[in-house]
């Protein structure tokens, strides 16, 4: 194979991934929605884009980030979200809501095949009995449920949401908010004018207008699912407010805050289908915050290229292919398709480090901090030994390994991911750096090198099966793979181990013994003990060894 091909394949695939890096151009007479992406708010006790809700939201209720529309083509969260914000009542025709479950379907009296998806109109007949099952479903624990209770009080809480986040901006049925919001404003500065020169009680109509406008705001603060209010300058994330509490708080029509007057015309454009009017009310926003919160508007806009970047999904495909090229190698130009899946999981991890490390910058924390981080870091740190192993021996086992282990565990993170915001706040209990960044950090690590000894030993009973590949000298390599990382896996898990010990009995005085994941974790100890004193003391030899490394991840 020529050089060159391996360089060419790795430079094709870096311009592969830069392109992500690109914001996607739009048409002519479509709403550009950059600038609304990259808006601030504060949602799930974390400030974040736009974007970032819109793309979690639509994971809960419908499991992908896009939504196929019924007369055929898609469009994106963000124009979903936008939809539902400011434009509801066609929000309320897109098919989003989740439901396979037949007794669900059948409650509902409709024909039970073919019907995934619902839109909010189909089931707005229908949520008065979904909240009293919803209810009664969610008195049971959750162990317990049945299928259908556990679907009704999934599409309970999916509801819910959505109707939360269509009372973000203001009550749904508004049509000019803008309007609206500067008549209330006239009105309460007229009464403030009358209390101090005591003139009278205000005209009916404005008393009317106000105690209308005060109930919805009052209703709407309670309600709303984004805080979309920005404080002003030197502001904490406790300061945001709803549309409504900010309005409670308007004295006049120039105390209106700068971030209701500007969602408010963002709402009125976008309904009157004026891309350029929403555009401009856009990005006069984003530089205000630009100027008003720079730290916010910044940590938004980096979130918003990671998002559009997909770091992770880029990172399984160089996975796969790294793979594949590793386990061809043994069949074909072995030198050439090497190296070049040796490259392209370099790529690959190169990626996936990226990722891991926007992650902590955006969440100002160490890498694990939630099932989700967790498989990222066990996946990367199972990637690194890999490619240690390659660099070592350089036969395509380390790259293939590494290959397949990494496509797995952010295959793994991408079905944990569909709960919603995987950058969520952390628990009380466990918000301590110093502790995530040592005693999960190194246990997390312990994890990464049994999950990656675990696929050599596969890959050995592979060859040995399937192949004529395991030779003698195959075998004793891949051997002394598996104990190197055992090794490495016992100690790493044993520190680990130890520290979340410390850990334990400095926060509450015992080891939380309650814990799986520290029990599980205690037992992969016990068991890397197990393999090492059983191969010294001459028990188990190639095939017990690697047996017991396959064994070690069930």
């Amino acid at each position: 194979m020529n050089r060159l091909v391996p360089y060419l394949v790795l430079l094709v695939a870096t311009l592969w991934i830069g392109a992500s890096w690109m914001y996607p151009k739009t048409d002519a007479g479509e709403f550009d929605l950059t600038s609304f992406n990259r808006i601030p708010v504060l949602a799930g006790g974390r400030i974040k884009p736009m974007d970032s809700v819109a793309r979690s939201s639509l994971l809960i209720l419908r499991g992908k980030q896009t939504v196929r529309l019924p007369e055929g083509g898609k469009i994106s969260a963000s124009r979903w979200l936008a939809d539902v914000l400011f434009n509801p009542e066609k929000a309320d025709t897109y098919p989003v809501f989740a439901v396979a479950n037949q007794e669900v379907l059948g409650m509902f009296g409709w024909p039970q095949a073919d019907k995934k998806y619902c839109t909010y109109a189909e089931l707005k007949p229908h949520i008065a009995k979904i909240d009293e099952e919803g209810k009664l479903a969610g008195e049971v624990e959750a162990a317990k449920r049945t299928p259908f209770q556990s679907a009704i009080f999934t599409l309970r809480n999916s509801i819910y949401l959505y109707q939360r986040l269509k009372s973000s901006i203001h009550d749904e049925g508004t049509v000019e908010f803008g309007k609206e919001i500067d008549a209330y404003a006239k009105a309460v500065a007229a009464g403030a004018a009358k209390l101090e020169d005591n003139s009278g009680p205000l005209d009916k109509e404005r008393m009317a207008l106000l105690r209308s406008a005060v109930s919805r705001y009052e209703r709407q603060a309670d309600f709303s699912y984004l805080l979309v209010v920005a404080p002003p300058v030197g502001g904490k994330p406790d300061d945001w407010l709803t549309t409504g509490a900010a309005l409670m708080r308007v004295k006049s029509p120039q105390t209106i805050p700068v971030s209701v007057a500007a969602l408010a015309d963002m709402g009125d454009a976008f309904r009157a289908n004026d891309p350029a009017a929403f555009s401009k009310v856009t990005l006069e926003y984003a530089g205000w915050l630009n100027i008003e919160h720079p730290e916010w508007a910044g940590r938004t806009s980096y979130e918003l290229r990671f998002n559009q970047m997909e770091p992770f999904y880029h990172s399984m495909v160089l996975y796969v292919a790294a793979f594949l090229l590793a386990c061809t190698s043994w069949l074909c130009c072995p030198r050439g398709l090497r190296k070049t899946a040796f490259l392209l999981l370099i790529l690959a991890f190169a990626v996936h480090t990226f990722g891991m490390f926007s992650r902590m910058y955006l969440q100002g924390r160490p890498p694990v901090t939630n099932l989700y981080s967790s498989a990222i870091f066990v996946g990367w740190g199972a990637v690194l030994l890999g490619l240690v192993i390659e660099r070592i021996y350089r036969d395509g086992i380390g790259a293939a390994c590494a290959g397949m282990v990494g496509f797995i565990s952010l295959i793994v993170a991408h079905h944990l991911g569909t709960s919603g915001d995987t950058l969520e706040m952390m628990q009380a209990v466990l918000d301590s750096n110093f502790w995530l960044a040592t005693h999960v950090v190194v246990i997390t690590a312990g994890y990464s090198a049994m999950f990656l000894a675990g696929f050599l030993g596969i890959a050995y009973v592979l060859l040995g099966l399937f192949t004529r590949l395991l030779t003698r000298e195959t075998a004793k390599k891949l051997t002394g793979m598996v104990y190197g990382v055992i090794c490495f896996a016992t100690l790493f898990s044993f520190v680990g181990t130890v520290l979340g010990g410390i850990w334990a009995d400095q926060s509450w005085g015992r080891f939380w013994g309650w814990d799986p994941k520290e029990n599980g974790a205690l037992l992969i100890v016990l068991w890397c003990a197990l393999i090492l004193h059983a191969r010294w003391g001459g028990f188990i030899r190639q095939r017990g060894i690697m047996a017991m490394a396959i064994f070690g991840n069930a």
